[in-house]
C-alpha cells in the first residue's frame, strides 16, 4: 500500500526537524583492522554508506551500542550509488549499507562480482515530490515526471505509477521501454538519482529516494505519494563471500535489527525509514 499526502503530514514536520539535528561524519578509506581476540573485542569494521539515513544509523550504533559489543564501526561516507560496491570489491571497506537486493544483483551481473547480502536492514522509502500539485490525480495530460535513470530505481518508480493506475508496464519494468500504456501521455525525464531532488522545481513531480530527499530539504509536505512498507526495496547489509561469516559483520547486522535501532529510526524519521523485521 502507499500512503497519501494527508496521512503523512503528521509525521513530516517531526521527521524533517529531527534529521536536520543529526551530526553526519565521514572517514577516509584505508586498511581495516581484523577481528581481534576475545579479550580485545571484535575489532573495527569499515562500512560504506551515504550520509542519510544509513550513515546516521551507523553513527547511532557506534555511539550507543557498539562499544558494549566490543565492536568499532568506521563509517566511510559516499555521495553516490556508483562507488560503494567498487570499494567493497577492492577491499577499501568491509561492508556497505546503501542498496537493495535488485541493485546488488544488477551490479554483480554487470561486473562479474560476487558480493552478497547478509540480510535486509531497513526500507529507505522513496516518494514522488512536487512543488506544483498536492496529489497524483492532479497530474494533467502531458505532465512531466522525473524518475531515476538507474534500472533498479527507475523500475521502482514505474511500478508505483502502475500500481496507481497512471500507466501500465511489464511485470518487472526497468526502463521506459517497459511502459505498455501511457494514456495521459506523461513525459518522462530520466535523471541521475543524486540530482533528482534539484529537479523537483522544474517538473510536475519527481521520484526521489530518501537518501537524497532529506539532505536536500524535501519534506513530507512536498511528497504527494510515499512508498509503502510492503515495498520490496529494503536496503541490505552487503559484504564479500570471504567476510560473510566474519564476527564483525554478523554483530553489525544483529545491531542493525535491534529494538534500539528501530526506535531510533522511528523517532528520527517518523516512518519514512522502516525497520526490517529480524
Amino acid at each position: 500500500m502507499f500512503a497519501t499526502k494527508s496521512s503523512k503530514r503528521l509525521a513530516g514536520a517531526a521527521a524533517a526537524a529531527a534529521v536536520l539535528t543529526l551530526g553526519l561524519t565521514g572517514c577516509a578509506g584505508g586498511s581495516t583492522a581484523a577481528g581481534g581476540t576475545e579479550g580485545e573485542g571484535l575489532g573495527t569494521i569499515k562500512v560504506g554508506a551515504l550520509a542519510t539515513p544509513a550513515g546516521d544509523i551507523l553513527n547511532f550504533i557506534q555511539d550507543e551500542l557498539a562499544e558494549d559489543e566490543g565492536l568499532t564501526i568506521e563509517f566511510v561516507e559516499f555521495t553516490d550509488y556508483n562507488t560503494p560496491n567498487s570499494a567493497l570489491v577492492d577491499g577499501s571497506i568491509d561492508a556497505n549499507l546503501f542498496q537493495n537486493t535488485t541493485f546488488l544483483k544488477n551490479f554483480n551481473e554487470q561486473t562479474g562480482s560476487d558480493l552478497l547480502s547478509v540480510g535486509e536492514a531497513y526500507l529507505p522509502t522513496a516518494a514522488f515530490y512536487s512543488d506544483k500539485i498536492d496529489d497524483l490525480d492532479e497530474l494533467e495530460d502531458g505532465a512531466t515526471i522525473a524518475i531515476p535513470n538507474d534500472p533498479t530505481n527507475e523500475g521502482r518508480a514505474l511500478k508505483i505509477l502502475a500500481a496507481e493506475g497512471l500507466i501500465e508496464t511489464t511485470d518487472e519494468p526497468t526502463t521506459l521501454d517497459d511502459i505498455t500504456a501511457n494514456p495521459n501521455d506523461f513525459q518522462f525525464e530520466e535523471i541521475e538519482n543524486a540530482s533528482l531532488a534539484q529537479a523537483v522545481a522544474d517538473v510536475d513531480t519527481a521520484f526521489v529516494t530518501i537518501a537524497f530527499a532529506l539532505p536536500a530539504g524535501l519534506t513530507a509536505e512536498q511528497a504527494i505519494l510515499v512508498e509503502g512498507s510492503d515495498s520490496s526495496y529494503y536496503n541490505v547489509l552487503a559484504t564479500t563471500p570471504e567476510l560473510e561469516d566474519d564476527p564483525r559483520v554478523q554483530k553489525l547486522y544483529e545491531l542493525l535489527l535491534s529494538d534500539e535501532v528501530a526506535e531510533f529510526e522511528e523517532e528520527t524519521w517518523g516512518g519514512l525509514v522502516v525497520p526490517a523485521e529480524g
